[in-house]
């Protein structure tokens, strides 16, 4: 559950990553659309505040929100409550695996998506069993397991270590 829930947080990232700007000037008010303006009307008192950079994210997410359909959006709220109900060490190791995963080759990021895709075809009792397993390996073995992942997914033999002949 607790895994399941951390990939949905995890897609929320990447979703919000879409509406990441890189802002050298401040987005001033008055020039958000009436829109976006009230998208973003919780922020208003405080907009000068911010950085330039969360004002161009916060607009750009305004627009993004706007383009959704009433079903996107459902969904959006439902991820992002979840984000919220998460504790910080939790929050943390989410912003960790998304940073890694934007420091990934586009054919890595592809990997790990269609992993995800693989994994959420499975039975939810496949699922289970999968993450139970891994939780009571050890460290070693789940390096070992990845490095096996890795190998696969790379078509190639697996590498013969000393400690496996």
């Amino acid at each position: 559950m607790r895994s399941n829930s951390l990939l949905c947080i995890l897609g929320f990232c990447l979703f919000l990553a879409g509406a990441i700007a890189n802002a050298a000037d401040p987005v001033a008010w008055g020039s958000l659309s009436e829109k976006q303006q009230r998208v973003l009307n919780p922020l208003a008192d405080r907009w000068d505040s911010l950085s330039a950079e969360r004002q161009a994210r916060l607009a750009n997410g305004a627009d993004r929100w706007l383009q959704m359909k009433p079903a996107e959006r459902r969904v959006a709220r439902n991820q992002f409550r979840r984000w919220r109900s998460l504790r910080p060490a939790q929050r943390d190791k989410v912003l960790n695996q998304f940073r890694r995963y934007q420091g990934m080759t586009p054919d890595q990021q592809d990997k790990v998506r269609e992993n995800f895709r693989r994994f959420q075809r499975l039975s939810p009792e496949r699922r289970q069993m999968l993450r139970e397993q891994w939780q009571r390996m050890s460290i070693e073995q789940r390096d070992k397991a990845r490095q096996q992942m890795q190998d696969r997914q790379m078509n190639r033999p697996p590498l013969k270590r000393p400690a496996d002949q």
